[in-house]
């Protein structure tokens, strides 16, 4: 029997919630979709992501307007995927801030992406007509920005090739708290149809460097002290479990569907119970078979989507 197709039919709606992990710097957790953050200053606000659609926005911003009235300056964007940034537009940020590489992956692929990732969660695009086109970085950088919100500072990271080749990490030193974005999920799978699987388990050490004491993840709930770490390490022991079993999948001249189902075979029990595994491992094993075949990342769409996945899942 056939799988529904990626999150198609998951349409419960998940509870939010919105969690102060030091003086005015607050986590929206949303038990398994993607997590969103606020850091308050003494004159304005910056908010990191956005969620997929101004409409759901809306419940982020008014979590956000019970703690704060002051006006909202930064927008800082994780990474280019439209679940991320597409709700933009009710924030109405000055400045929206994105690696240098998140600006040229919009520019590349940022419609095809969207058109993808409302087949695959229609969901998480609730209202999708209030989106009014692509959100697009106004200031990038390279390895590092910082801002100083009063005498906070608050670190923006470009650590290396991980979930997209355009990841920003943001990290506040005095408090010791990081906002991964997809660097990093919690008890949840990541996706990595856009990744450099090989490298980012290096990406990862980066972040464990860094010394967090608190990590708001992509998805998942906010982890602390060794729990941080211990997810940080969990999400590394996949992609290097999933890499090397499709390397000697490819070492065995194995096509992508024979890959596939030995890859399935080899994760499912050790990681099967992770939110959206099921909807992620047909993405993340075509896209480590293109990277052990010597492909770069390959711009995903609605079409190329429902290929893969009856030539995997049907």
């Amino acid at each position: 029997m056939a799988k529904s197709f990626a999150s198609s039919q998951d349409l419960d709606e998940k509870k939010a919630t919105f969690e102060e992990l030091a003086p005015n710097v607050f986590a929206y957790n949303t038990d398994g979709d993607p997590n969103c953050g606020v850091i308050i200053g003494p004159e304005s606000v910056l908010v990191i992501d956005t969620t997929a659609t101004p409409v759901m926005a809306q419940k982020f911003l008014a979590e956000s307007r019970r703690v704060t009235d002051k006006p909202l300056q930064y927008l800082v964007l994780t990474h280019y995927h439209a679940v991320r940034v597409l709700g933009a537009s009710a924030f109405g940020a000055q400045i929206q801030i994105g690696h240098k590489n998140m600006y040229e992956l919009v520019k590349e692929r940022g419609q095809q992406d969207f058109a993808s990732e409302v087949g695959r969660f229609p969901r998480l695009f609730n209202n999708v007509e209030s989106v009014p086109g692509l959100t697009w970085p106004n200031m990038t950088f390279d390895k590092e920005l910082t801002i100083y919100l009063g005498e906070r500072e608050v670190q923006l990271r470009w650590l290396g090739r991980a979930h997209t080749n355009g990841d920003a990490a943001i990290f506040l030193p005095k408090e010791r708290v990081l906002f991964s974005g997809d660097l990093v999920e919690a008890n949840a799978t990541p996706y990595c149809g856009d990744a450099y699987i090989e490298e980012w388990p290096e990406t990862l050490e980066r972040v464990k460097a860094l010394q967090p004491e608190v990590v708001v993840p992509g998805r998942g709930p906010t982890v602390r002290g060794s729990e941080a770490i211990a997810a940080i390490n969990a999400h590394k022991d996949f992609l290097q479990a999933m890499y090397r079993t499709v390397v000697e999948a490819v070492r065995q001249e194995k096509n992508l569907k024979e890959t596939f189902d030995m890859a399935y075979k080899a994760l499912q029990p050790h990681f099967g119970q992770w939110t959206i595994f099921e909807h992620c491992i047909p993405f993340n094993i075509s896209r480590t078979y293109d990277e052990v075949s010597g492909t770069r990342p390959r711009i995903w769409t609605a079409s190329r989507d429902i290929e893969m996945w009856k030539a995997l899942q049907g």
